[in-house]
């Protein structure tokens, strides 16, 4: 197990990099903590794949160091890293069987037979593959050559982190959530230093204790799926994260709060104080579907907003809203009355965010 540190990192496939815009990984500090379980979160394209081959060693970062435990290993081979890397396709020894495919890790170090024997026993136990030892791994379904692979990182003692590259993208739906829970009993069993990249904000928030969000190449928040949801950093968080995501609308500073169209929300003079304080180019109020309050009757000291869509989606409603130009999406509970025509809403004031240029304004509730 290993802290891994990333400090002043960044990539560019250029060999002159002329800007921000020509790296795939933009200047970064970071700190995976020993022993801990992470999630790596973000759309196609963001640098995930990237981040996390530079961490094994398949890929050299262009400036910047990587350290496991306070050393620098940029010029060690991933297996001098000793890391373990799980694929988003499942790596397998096709012509071996599922035990000779665990052992073989251990055989290349030269360990007893008989220890060889008593690991790979016991995490085929854990992953469940104890009736499959025996067969070929060509004869393996797809979630089962994935726990294999899994496994052949799990086995060795001397790894310093297992990294999961969008393992379960092969896998049928109905066993994703298994090997999802799987993983995390691994993790609290065995302790092991875990990164796991994925585009899926589901499989971050059952896997992970923290996840590192990523977009345009950089790391834009780092947070529990809770600070995630509640406090999202950067916009792109508040977009991503929630379903549907954060409401976000542009404004413009005034006298009290701010405003777009006719309409002026109110802020605290702290945090008017803030936005005056502040340069910037785009200012933004956001706030998420759950969190805007919706009135059984209609209120007058209110917000008023038009009904233009409801999607009714068993244990909760969407519904789409009008005010004054700007599109909402409110989430409703389903007990919920849903009101017609015309809505009298309220955002609660720890719940409504200002962004400036994307990044939330510090000093906010």
């Amino acid at each position: 197990m290993a802290e891994i540190h990333l400090q002043n990192l960044a990539h560019s496939y250029s060999a002159k990099p002329a800007g921000p815009e020509d790296y795939a990984i933009r200047e970064m500090n970071h700190v995976w903590e020993q022993g801990g379980a992470y999630a790596l979160l973000g759309p196609s394209g963001c640098g995930k794949s990237t981040l996390l081959n530079i961490i094994s060693g398949l890929l050299s970062p262009s400036e910047g160091q990587v350290l496991f435990d306070a050393k620098v290993v940029n010029d060690l081979t991933p297996e001098k890293r000793n890391i373990a890397q799980v694929f988003q396709f499942p790596v397998v020894y096709d012509t071996m069987t599922v035990f000779d495919n665990l052992a073989f890790p251990l055989r290349n170090q030269g360990m007893a037979e008989a220890k060889v024997h008593s690991k790979v026993q016991e995490i085929a136990e854990v992953l469940d593959l104890q009736n499959l030892l025996g067969k070929k791994a060509r004869n393996l379904t797809a979630d089962e050559k994935q726990k294999v692979s899994m496994g052949r990182g799990l086995v060795r003692d001397d790894v310093s982190a297992i990294l999961f590259d969008e393992p379960l993208t092969v896998i049928d739906p109905h066993l994703k959530w298994k090997l999802r829970r799987k993983l995390k009993q691994i993790h609290e069993q065995f302790n092991i230093t875990m990164v796991y990249v994925t585009h899926d904000q589901l499989e971050a928030s059952t896997f992970a204790d923290k996840i590192a969000v990523m977009y345009g190449g950089q790391i834009v928040q780092f947070g529990t799926p809770r600070e995630l949801f509640e406090r999202p950093s950067h916009t792109f968080v508040g977009y991503f994260i929630g379903s549907p995501g954060m409401n976000l609308i542009e404004v413009q500073a005034e006298a009290g709060g701010v405003r777009f169209a006719g309409t002026h929300l109110a802020l605290p003079e702290a945090l008017q104080q803030r936005i005056g304080e502040t340069p910037y180019k785009k200012l933004q109020v956001g706030i998420r579907p759950e969190f805007i309050h919706v009135w059984d009757e209609h209120n007058p000291d209110a917000l008023q907003a038009q009904v233009t869509h409801v999607e009714d989606l068993g244990t909760y409603k969407i519904m789409t809203l009008n005010l004054d130009g700007a599109p909402l999406k409110v989430r409703l509970a389903e007990d919920k009355p849903v009101p017609e025509g015309q809505a009298s809403i309220s955002f609660p004031g720890q719940w409504l965010m200002v962004y400036a240029d994307d990044y939330l304004l510090e000093g906010q509730p």
